[in-house]
């Protein structure tokens, strides 16, 4: 069974900074959040876009609790050097976390978008079913925000330039962008309350992905 909770975060790196960012993601910072207590997987994507380095990072959590739970909180609170170093330069940092409400679908699609919701769907499991069923999509996920949990002072925080916060997560995942695109089409239609107040579309591709229940630490 998968986990119920999920932390998201979204951040826009430098170019001059790309190659360390990039480098200090998949060689110690998703490895480190996924031996954390409570942490099951970590997925990396990047926007398809020229203008801008911008990132999305999605994680699996047992449950909701693991946000501020003890463990969780001791690594916020003593970030490696490598951290230290990479934190401050970190821009449009995003981050919010809780339950995930809704899943549908099978699988993971290489192509997806993940928006920022401001209204929640009155049935969550509803939409998430009626946008998998749309062709090319491999997944649906939304997510409803703890902001008390995700927003307990620590030191990571407080090396940042600024983080903001949101109140929902819909994550479709599709197998191309033309499957992509016209499901949110589809998604306006039947829901254009949560889409309506739903943050700009944009399309990420997978990149890096790490899962502690079938990794090798050794």
């Amino acid at each position: 069974m998968r986990g119920s909770g999920f932390l998201a975060i979204w951040s826009d790196v430098a170019a001059q900074d790309l190659t360390d960012y990039r480098h200090w993601l998949t060689r110690e910072h998703t490895t480190e959040r996924v031996t954390t207590r409570g942490f099951l997987a970590s997925r990396v994507f990047r926007a398809m876009r020229d203008d801008v380095n911008r990132f999305f990072i999605l994680y699996e959590l047992e449950t909701p609790e693991v946000l501020d739970g003890e463990a969780y909180l001791a690594r916020l609170n003593a970030p490696t050097p490598w951290s230290q170093r990479i934190m401050p330069k970190l821009d449009n940092f995003i981050r919010g976390g809780g339950t995930m409400v809704a899943r549908a679908g099978r699988g993971e699609g290489a192509t997806i978008t993940a928006l920022r919701i401001e209204k929640l769907p009155g049935n969550p499991q509803k939409l998430a079913e009626a946008l998998v069923a749309c062709d090319g999509v491999a997944a649906v996920q939304i997510g409803a925000s703890d902001e008390a949990r995700t927003s307990v002072p620590t030191t990571e925080k407080g090396m940042r330039k600024e983080e903001g916060f949101f109140s929902g997560l819909l994550l479709i995942e599709a197998l191309d962008l033309t499957s992509l695109q016209a499901t949110l089409q589809q998604a306006r239609t039947i829901a254009p309350d949560v889409l309506g107040r739903a943050s700009e579309p944009e399309v990420y591709q997978g990149m890096f992905a790490l899962d502690a229940r079938i990794a090798d630490f050794g």
